[in-house]
């Protein structure tokens, strides 16, 4: 199949616009130019993208296939002018970071935030992952740093202690829960849960806890912030659990401490070696060990 951008870039316009003429000026082609284009890209594809009548043009049931696909290479295009811009600024180099939904929502904001400002010709792109699949990232090269919980197997990577924390379950203040200061994951399986969105990594290892105990969440409803689950507790909708160090001040809500072995979430920096890092990479490790340091040492 041969197309171009401009192909993609008229099946937008059309759509968009309901009309060829409309369209072909949008981008700026002649009308006979854009016909011809549509006509040439139909019979590539072997399929008609548009319907035609009185009205003008609308997409097909191929045509909206398309459209969806062309919208998507046109977004990764934006992304990736994005990406190079600042190169042409005087940025220096990217470090590309995975971390779990922890780490994200806790600790990694206030850091990076002076790392970066410290840094302003470094860039960070940083995204969220379950701890196994941050792991399997680094040992494959694909990622420089990972910041996972410390029970995944760390074994051949290079690790440091970033920053130590605990997940709790959070209970409404009048839920009978609220009367202990304890619990075991599997006694409470049988209660709603309010948790963060299906795909964030915390909800993954909730999910996967459950299962292995033989037994299923009940998720009355999914938010996007520790912040929210807090408050929908707060508000009776259901328990959650989160790690103590989100736990927002507000009226209504028993923290109880979380008996299993999994519970204590000490974060750790991983990398597969340090003579592997970039400069920028080094730097940033080295910040967020220095971090990692000056908390621990906070906490004794």
């Amino acid at each position: 199949m041969v197309y171009d951008l401009p192909d993609l870039k008229l099946v937008m316009a059309i759509a968009d616009s309901g009309s060829l003429t409309r369209a072909a000026a949008r981008i700026h082609l002649a009308p006979s130019s854009a016909s011809h284009r549509l006509t040439q890209l139909e019979a590539t594809l072997g399929v008609a993208l548009f319907a035609r009548h009185a009205r003008g043009l609308t997409p097909s049931a191929a045509g909206e296939s398309l459209l969806r696909h062309a919208r998507q290479v046109f977004a990764q295009l934006e992304q990736m002018h994005a990406d190079l811009a600042p190169y042409a600024s005087g940025l220096n180099s990217q470090v590309t970071v995975f971390a779990n939904t922890n780490a994200i929502n806790c600790f990694l904001p206030e850091d990076l935030g002076d790392f970066l400002r410290e840094h302003p010709r470094i860039r960070v792109s940083l995204e969220e992952q379950p701890s196994p699949a941050i792991i399997q990232a680094v040992a494959a090269g694909q990622v420089e740093i990972g910041v996972v919980a410390a029970e995944g197997d760390l074994i051949g990577l290079e690790t440091q202690p970033y920053r130590q924390d605990r997940l709790v379950l959070i209970v409404p203040a009048t839920h009978p829960l609220a009367a202990g200061e304890q619990v075991n994951f599997a006694d409470v399986l049988a209660e709603p849960f309010v948790c963060l969105h299906a795909g964030s990594a915390i909800h993954t290892f909730m999910m996967n806890a459950a299962n292995q105990l033989g037994g299923r969440l009940d998720v009355r409803i999914q938010v996007r912030s520790f912040n929210a689950v807090c408050r929908m507790v707060a508000a009776g909708v259901g328990i959650g659990m989160v790690p103590n160090s989100s736990i927002i001040t507000v009226d209504g809500l028993k923290a109880l401490k979380i008996n299993d072995a999994w519970a204590p979430r000490d974060l750790q920096l991983c990398i597969r070696s340090r003579s592997a890092l970039s400069p920028a990479a080094s730097a940033l490790l080295a910040h967020l060990a220095g971090k990692g340091q000056a908390n621990i040492r906070a906490a004794a």
